[in-house]
């Protein structure tokens, strides 16, 4: 049988050096060096607003008053630089700095782009929050938090009606508040296009001279799965070096300037520096997404698709699983997209083998080739890029090598093997937070990420590691068995896909592994229910039932044991929620946190108190 064709695609990195350290400890490395990359991110920018000035830098549809979105609005590289320079001129007139720098409360947009492009030019860090500690949470605990980490001395918010609640509940009223649409009532603002119209002067070039390498470019919040998010300083080496890290990994950014059609949120590490920075740094545009891997808004990504053709494309798995569905039937979406992508990467969460070779499928029938789906391992810590796979036969969970500069050290871990990151992209620390950095640092200087790896293959090391879970979510059983939680996941959402979005493993300290799953949207074809039938309705359906039964028999036939075997699930109609922290805005789920905030089920699942528990059917003698 002849190996699948893919549409070709270099890859930067395919042999590794490995070394022992001490008793349980080696070290890896890419066999390649990082070579030079820019002082700062803002020397790109200013060096594509003079070669291609008229380049699009960044469009977004226009928002329309009925709520939908019209035509594109571009903002070129010759724009963006002019722009950035009157804001942080506009920042320096105001004396902000590390220790009062910008909270930018906003979904991705133009503006957004702009302020932070200026506070970058300026050396004032910004702090890109996410949107639903201001727009879902009840509390604001989570925007109160990061307000006091960082003591701004400006918050910008997208618009006055959505954020005005939040910034009356949370923003001191000695803090500037820049709105770029709307106003407060009683408290005195500043609109977005006065401040982008200082006039800028020789003050300007002479802060930019003052940045450099060391200078802290933003602060980005962790997910804040267990205990109050932290604020990870983010430097400009960490950026740009991170960005030649990936030109090395992935010479196709290289190739041409790179076109993006992407929502992934900028308050998070993979949006915001990964594809943002990747699109300043090489000169690309990115075409901001409004859509989101959501019932309510995955046709505007769709949408998009069928417009804009990226040359490489970034998503999460629910993302894809949306995409792949589409496709099946969707000749226009899977014709454009298809007509000039080099490259698909997901990350985040475990992408399943069925969405996988789902696209594969309607890959060969439009361009009868394959796209190579690539994925790696980061973290906001990293930059995040760390990891990177090398050949385009890469199969659910595999990661990859080390990307030039890093180096891995793989340490012995309760029976696992943890990976810690060293390099130019890694953060010296979190922000006014010395004991939470020193606790993050092995004696080495290595980061320790907690995440668990292994080989692909033992004998060959340069095909690189898989992942293996996370550490701290493993558990072990009354029996004294560990469960390695993240490879069980991954089969479970994969035996059910695609109406498993996630599951969350329970059975700590207990005889038996449970799970509770999260359903997708698509149960309710499952039950022939509409959107307007409750959940819980949906769930309880005998057709709905039948096919979770089918799902745990096919997880019990290829169980090998108490470790691996799922002996009672459960499906959860309350959705995951951000206040709890048991979602983050990719959508990942936070296996720590549900299983806290949702301690009653996990009892009742295990006590046979719920009323639907599906077990295994039992198997013939």
């Amino acid at each position: 049988m002849s190996a699948p064709k893919f549409r070709p695609l270099r890859f930067g990195v395919t042999r590794v050096a490995l070394r022992d350290g001490p008793p349980g400890a080696h070290y890896l490395q890419a066999d390649q060096a990082l070579q030079d990359y820019p002082r700062r991110l803002t020397d790109r920018l200013a060096h594509w607003a003079t070669t291609a000035p008229e380049r699009t830098f960044m469009a977004r549809r226009k928002k329309l008053a009925d709520g939908y979105t019209g035509d594109w609005q571009h903002l070129t590289f010759r724009q963006a630089w002019g722009s950035a320079r009157s804001i942080a001129q506009g920042l320096i007139d105001r004396g902000l700095s590390e220790q009062r720098p910008v909270v930018i409360l906003s979904e991705n947009s133009l503006e957004h782009a702009l302020l932070a492009l200026g506070c970058m030019v300026a050396g004032v860090p910004f702090v890109p929050t996410s949107p639903p500690y201001s727009l879902i949470s009840q509390d604001y605990d989570k925007l109160r938090h990061v307000l006091k980490t960082v003591t701004p001395g400006l918050v910008f918010a997208a618009d006055a009606a959505r954020y005005g609640k939040a910034i009356a509940a949370t923003v001191g009223a000695d803090t500037e508040v820049v709105l770029a649409e709307g106003m407060l009532e009683g408290r005195a603002t500043t609109a977005f296009a006065e401040l982008a119209a200082t006039r800028a002067t020789d003050a300007v070039d002479r802060a930019m001279e003052t940045t450099g390498p060391d200078t802290i470019a933003k602060f980005l919040f962790t997910s804040g799965s267990t205990k109050l998010p932290k604020a990870v300083i983010n430097t400009q080496r960490m950026m740009c070096a991170n960005q030649q890290q990936m030109a090395q990994s992935m010479p196709v950014l290289a190739e041409a300037p790179p076109i993006l059609v992407d929502w992934l949120p900028w308050n998070h590490t993979f949006g915001g520096n990964h594809n943002f920075g990747m699109v300043v740094f090489h000169g690309g545009t990115l075409y901001i997404d409004d859509g989101k891997p959501t019932p309510a808004l995955m046709a505007q990504t769709l949408r998009n698709l069928r417009e804009i053709a990226p040359t490489v494309y970034f998503n999460v798995p629910t993302g894809f699983e949306a995409i792949a569905l589409a496709m099946t039937t969707d000749d226009v979406l899977r014709r454009n997209l298809l007509s000039r992508v080099q490259m698909f990467f997901y990350a985040g969460a475990a992408l399943a083998q069925p969405v996988w070779d789902s696209l594969y499928a309607s890959q060969e029938r439009e361009i009868g080739e394959r796209i190579v789906m690539s994925t790696g391992l980061g973290m906001t810590e990293s930059g995040p890029f760390a990891i990177f796979v090398t050949n385009p036969s890469v199969r659910a969970g595999d990661l990859g090598v080390p990307t030039p500069g890093m180096e891995l050290k793989l340490v012995d871990m309760q029976g696992k093997t943890e990976v810690r990151y060293k390099g130019p992209n890694v953060t010296p620390g979190y922000w006014r937070a010395p004991a939470e950095t020193a606790d993050a640092f092995d004696e080495e200087g290595f980061f320790c990420t907690g995440d668990a790896v292994k080989w692909i293959d033992e004998t060959d090391i340069h095909l690189g590691l898989k992942f293996d879970g996370r550490i701290a979510e493993d558990f072990k059983l009354a029996t004294g068995t560990f469960v390695s939680v993240g490879p069980l996941r991954g089969k479970i959402i994969a035996a059910g896909a695609p109406y498993i979005q996630d599951a969350v493993l329970t059975g700590i300290n207990l005889k038996e592994v449970g799970a509770m799953v999260f359903p997708t949207p698509a149960v309710r074809a499952l039950a022939g229910a509409d959107a307007a039938t409750p959940l819980a309705d949906v769930l309880n359906h005998a057709d709905v039932v039948a096919h979770f039964q089918k799902v745990v028999d096919e997880l019990a036939r290829s169980a090998t044991g108490s470790a691996n075997r799922i002996a009672r699930l459960c499906l959860l109609s309350e959705p995951p929620t951000i206040d709890r922290g048991e979602i983050t805005d990719k959508g990942s789920i936070n296996q720590r946190a549900v299983l806290s905030h949702r301690a009653d089920t996990v009892s009742a699942l295990h006590a046979d108190g719920l009323s639907h528990i599906i077990k295994p059917s039992p198997q013939p003698h």
